[in-house]
């Protein structure tokens, strides 16, 4: 029958905006890359809340500069100057997307879901741009939960409210294999405020026989990306990470084994509907 989630959010986020700099120090200024997240037009790359329960208020830091963070691990040359310059150093935003803290009225009680889509942290070179923002994308939570006041998009130096939260999105690091700094990813999955699952699926472990997979440390069954076994191997890269407070009562990843009836729901016309894989958690609220 389905979900009824008629209440949803979608703002702004940064992929496609144009930034009017060199961002990736290609020379040129207007290209996908000099947005102020990779995309060819405002809103290519978007994110969305569905819920059953009503949505706000929203706290939005789409607009922090990525130097504004604390601890700031921006890119730098060889003679230690701004990669790519300092002028772009000046307007890059840290979010690709949006990091948003999305305020869910449940019946027990206001949930904050706080929701992002980092970078990958490939497509780069030995500057590691895209890395270093993925990692720090994700400290970006890992420093809120902590409760350092965040500059939001309206002005306001704020910590986060406490209430319950849940981190959730494609965090795009893998805490074990992969090219992501893996610290940061290992810092938020054991953040004293949040809880890992751990959700895991029987698809997982069947794919994880070929190429890179074989060199990986991390638990097969525990991945959600069905990536180029040629080169990265399937990982974990998306995450719902419930409060520490939260009672979880399920938890998996929609990866059908192969001979699941269920699995033909992964492609479209013969080809994947997506790399990645629906991640769920079911919580019992407070």
């Amino acid at each position: 029958a389905g979900l009824d989630l008629p209440h949803r959010f979608a703002g702004p986020v940064n992929a496609g905006e144009p930034s009017g700099v060199d961002l990736d120090g290609d020379g040129i200024a207007h290209g996908p890359g000099d947005a102020h997240g990779f995309g060819r037009f405002p809103g290519e790359r978007g994110m969305a809340v569905l819920s059953r329960w009503p949505l706000g208020p929203v706290r939005s830091f789409r607009l922090m500069r990525w130097a504004d963070l604390p601890g700031a691990d921006l890119p730098r040359r060889a003679d230690g100057s701004p990669f790519p310059s300092a002028r772009a150093q000046a307007v890059m935003r840290l979010s690709s997307r949006a990091h948003w803290d999305v305020t869910v009225a449940t019946p027990a009680g206001p949930l904050h879901l706080l929701v992002s889509h980092p970078t990958p942290p490939v497509f780069d070179d030995a500057h590691d741009l895209n890395g270093r923002r993925n990692a720090d994308e994700i400290r970006f939570w890992s420093l809120y939960l902590s409760g350092v006041a965040m500059t939001d998009d309206a002005g306001i130096a704020a910590p986060r409210a406490p209430s319950p939260v849940v981190v959730a999105g494609v965090l795009n690091a893998d805490p074990e294999d992969g090219e992501a700094r893996h610290a940061a990813i290992r810092a938020l999955l054991s953040h004293p405020a949040l809880q890992d699952p751990r959700p895991a699926s029987p698809g997982a472990a069947a794919a994880a026989g070929q190429g890179a997979n074989r060199r990986h440390r991390g638990d097969p069954a525990l991945d959600t990306a069905d990536l180029d076994d040629a080169r990265l191997g399937n990982l974990r890269l998306d995450y719902v990470l419930p409060d520490a407070r939260l009672r979880v009562t399920g938890a998996g990843v929609f990866w059908p084994a192969p001979d699941d009836p269920e699995a033909s729901l992964l492609t479209a016309g013969g080809r994947p509907v997506s790399a990645h894989r629906l991640v769920w958690v079911d919580v019992a609220l407070p």
